[in-house]
C-alpha cells in the first residue's frame, strides 16, 4: 500500500493499492450498500438490506465480492426541526477517510463517449475474520467531463438520461471492473433488483447465449409498485447503449417501447426471489 496526492476525492493524500488479493466466485450488485453510517453511499432500506447481505456473507465465509457506486454527494442527510418536519440537509463524503483506492481502471461508452472508471474498496469482516470486498465504482476523475465525472456524486438524482448512464456504470462497469481486477473465477452474478440489470447484456454480448447467461444470473426484487421497477424511453436507451443493446432480444426486456429493467433482469436469471 503506498500514499499519493490529491486525486478528486478532496483529500491530499489516499491510500492506494495496485491489487486485491481475493478469489470471489459470487458478485452480487447493487445500486446503493449500507455498510457503514459513515459511508453514506445509500439512502434506506435497500441499501441497508444489502449491506446485511454482505455482512452474513462475511460471518458465513461466502466467497462474494460486492459492486455499487461511490455517492460522494449521498442522497441526504436527514434532520427532523423543532415542528417535527424533515429537513433535507446536503450530504459530503470524502471516500479517501474510510476507502482505499485500486490503481486500476476500466471504461464504459456512454453515448459512444468512453467514461473512465475507478475502483475503491471496503472490507466487511465477519464474525471470523473472513473479509468481503465491496468495490465502489467512480467516475470522478480527470479525463472524463463535467457531466460524466457527475455520474458518482448523487443517488437517485438527475433524470433518465442520468440515471440510465448510472446504471451502465453499475451493470457493464461493475463487470468489466472485475475482470480489470483479475476475478475471473466469478460464475454466480446477483442482481439486486434492476438497476443492475445491464450486466446480463455484457454476458449476452460475449456469446450470444441467452442459456449461458441465465445459468450465472441471480434477481431479487422488493419492490411491488410500479416506481420501484426503472424503465426508459427506447429512443433513450438506444442512444447511450449504442451495440450493447441487441436487437433481437427488445420484444423480451421491452414493454410499451420502454426498456424495463426488471424484466430484463427476469428474462436473463435462472433463479428469481423477492
Amino acid at each position: 500500500m503506498k500514499m499519493m496526492g490529491d486525486d478528486g476525492s478532496g483529500e491530499d493524500k489516499v491510500r492506494t493499492v495496485s491489487v486485491l488479493p481475493y478469489n470471489p466466485k459470487v458478485a452480487y450488485f447493487s445500486m446503493e450498500i449500507g455498510i457503514d453510517p459513515e459511508i453514506p453511499t445509500y439512502s434506506g432500506g435497500l441499501g441497508v438490506l444489502a449491506g446485511d447481505t454482505i455482512k452474513s456473507c462475511a460471518d458465513l465465509n461466502v466467497p462474494l465480492v460486492a459492486v455499487t457506486l461511490l455517492f460522494k454527494n449521498g442522497y441526504f442527510d436527514q434532520r427532523i426541526d423543532d415542528e417535527g418536519n424533515q429537513v433535507e440537509m446536503p450530504v459530503q463524503f470524502s471516500p479517501a477517510s474510510h476507502l482505499t483506492l485500486i490503481a486500476r481502471e476500466t471504461v464504459v461508452e456512454i453515448e459512444d463517449k468512453p467514461v473512465k472508471i475507478r475502483p475503491w474498496y471496503y472490507l466487511v469482516e465477519g464474525v471470523s475474520g473472513y473479509r468481503v470486498p465491496v468495490i465502489f465504482l467512480d467516475t470522478d476523475l480527470s479525463g472524463n467531463g463535467g457531466w460524466e465525472r457527475s455520474l458518482t456524486r448523487y443517488l437517485y438524482g438527475g433524470d433518465d438520461r442520468y440515471r440510465l448512464a448510472q446504471e451502465m456504470v453499475l451493470g457493464i462497469g461493475g463487470f468489466r471492473m472485475l475482470k480489470e481486477l483479475g476475478f475471473t473465477g466469478v460464475y454466480r452474478f446477483h442482481m439486486n433488483e434492476g438497476h443492475a440489470s445491464l450486466l446480463t447484456l455484457e454476458l449476452y454480448n460475449r456469446t450470444r447465449n441467452v442459456d449461458y447467461v441465465r445459468k450465472q444470473c441471480v434477481f431479487t426484487t422488493h419492490t411491488p409498485v410500479p416506481a420501484g421497477h426503472d424503465q426508459f424511453d427506447l429512443t433513450l436507451a438506444r442512444s447511450l447503449l449504442g451495440d450493447v443493446l441487441p436487437e433481437e432480444i427488445i420484444p423480451d426486456i421491452t414493454f410499451e417501447n420502454r426498456l424495463n429493467m426488471t424484466k430484463l433482469g427476469l428474462f436473463f436469471s435462472h433463479y428469481i426471489n423477492g
